[in-house]
């Protein structure tokens, strides 16, 4: 999984999950729709309500999401603790569904990471010193392109040099091959299978009590 793209830059700490899609939008498990309430109260000026389309909306035009230049980009930079406060999975499918694939920060609130992982969401961890790095140039030229190289683990901005960042080898394996929890499982269902076949014959009586 390589992506390369353009980055918005979010330059605040603690962004906390309410900020990212407030709780008031949490009305549906379908995985859909959510992209129109991210940052809610940043993008926005109006409050809307569960269901209101983004169209129409008056914007903060100060807001860097909302700011042209950063409209096709599929990459967002952020400071530390990224992602903290309350678990809702609804604010990475909020992330994803608005087109970003890549979270890039310091640190992370850690249900968020592990929700981002589960999800496909690919968050990573680089140093302050870095990310100070990536912020200017993103400021410098919004369209400086920066790449995402999970296999080798490296951010690269441009041409430039390649900035390494450390991943769980599970949840690695599991990016690059597209697999949830349930895929994963899924790729041994004949092992399971096996061992079923074999505990039912070994035990039989187990089964006579299902």
């Amino acid at each position: 999984m390589e992506h390369a793209g353009t980055a918005v830059p979010l330059d605040r700490a603690h962004v906390d999950t309410d900020a990212i899609i407030p709780a008031r939008f949490l009305t549906s498990i379908s995985r859909s729709g959510f992209e129109a309430h991210l940052f809610d109260g940043w993008r926005f000026l109006d409050r809307a309500v569960p269901g209101t389309p983004a169209d129409g909306r008056p914007l903060n035009l100060d807001f860097v999401l909302n700011l042209p230049r950063h409209h096709a980009a599929t990459i967002l930079l952020a400071r530390e603790n990224f992602g903290c406060g309350s678990s809702r999975e609804h604010a990475v499918w909020a992330i994803q569904q608005y087109g970003l694939r890549v979270v890039i920060a310091p640190s992370f609130g850690d249900i968020f990471y592990q929700n981002s992982l589960k999800s496909g969401l690919l968050p990573v961890r680089l140093p302050e010193a870095v990310m100070d790095v990536l912020f200017d140039a993103v400021q410098a030229d919004s369209a400086t392109a920066i790449t995402v190289d999970l296999p080798s683990q490296t951010v690269a901005i441009g041409n430039g040099p390649r900035y390494g960042f450390e991943m769980d080898t599970e949840r690695k394996h599991q990016l690059i091959n597209g697999l949830d929890d349930i895929g994963l499982t899924l790729a041994v269902v004949e092992e399971i299978r096996a061992f079923q076949a074999g505990h039912w014959a070994r035990f039989p009586w187990l089964a006579e009590r299902l």
